[in-house]
């Protein structure tokens, strides 16, 4: 595989060009939406849960910790990591039951075949990270190839920390079974790290440190909006086929 920047032919870069300088000399601005209220709602609820319980889970789970902060507060905190947990795992329960079709779009998108521009966004992402202003990056569908892998992992870390942390939490109330326990600390463990690994990606990239994708936070934060120009830098097969059909497209 090669790292040579991927540069779109001369005649797309051009009508990309003509047609965002024709938008902007109109002094109207297209926006896609995005995401949904919903879907907002429970990616903020998820994501607040999910920040308490590694911070809760640390002081729960490592003696030096506990140890520090004291009995009380680790009593505070074990039973505030249970409660926010139940929440964890029941917000996206509703959330999907409310909305089957919104589960079964997310997950087509996540196991979508890979074209060769998705193979070609994984070959750039690195030097892409540290050389932004000199490659183009290819054009991409709805969830970028490197995304859905992200998403994937995090997809399969939260549930892994749900079903484990539900196996502990009856584990250490109503049962006792402690070489299955002894397992399945491990496996929350391995949850734990992952969600730390993958999580500060998404967040480094979705809340816009990396200059590139500023204002992306507004996506789930905001009003689920896109602009079109971010749009067609960030998915440009995604953003044509929205742009075309005009059913989530609102001018401003």
């Amino acid at each position: 595989m090669s790292n040579e920047a991927y540069v779109p032919t001369a005649a797309k870069a051009q009508a990309d060009e003509e047609y965002l300088r024709a938008r902007a000399a109109s002094g109207k601005e297209r926006f896609i939406k995005r995401h949904s209220l919903q879907a907002r709602i429970t990616h903020g609820v998820t994501i607040t849960c999910c920040l308490w319980l590694c911070v809760s889970g640390l002081f729960v789970f490592v003696p030096a910790l506990a140890q520090l902060a004291g009995p009380d507060v680790v009593f505070a905190l074990r039973m505030s990591h249970r409660v926010i947990g139940i929440a964890f795992i029941a917000v996206p329960l509703i959330s999907a039951i409310m909305a089957p079709k919104g589960v079964k779009h997310v997950f087509k998108n996540l196991f979508a075949a890979w074209d060769s521009d998705d193979r070609k966004w994984m070959i750039l992402f690195f030097p892409y990270l540290f050389m932004a202003k000199w490659i183009h990056m290819p054009d991409q569908h709805e969830l970028k190839s490197g995304q859905r892998f992200a998403d994937g992992m995090l997809w399969f870390s939260g549930a892994l920390m749900a079903v484990t942390g539900v196996v502990l939490l009856v584990g250490s109330t109503v049962a006792s079974f402690p070489a299955v326990y002894a397992v399945t600390l491990l496996l929350h463990d391995i949850g734990f790290f992952l969600i730390c690994v993958f999580g500060l990606a998404h967040i480094f990239l979705g809340a816009g440190i990396f200059q590139p994708y500023r204002g992306s936070a507004r996506l789930m934060f905001g009003d689920g909006m896109v602009s079109e120009s971010d749009a067609l830098y960030h998915w440009g097969h995604w953003a044509r086929e929205e742009l075309e059909s005009g059913k989530n497209v609102v001018e401003k």
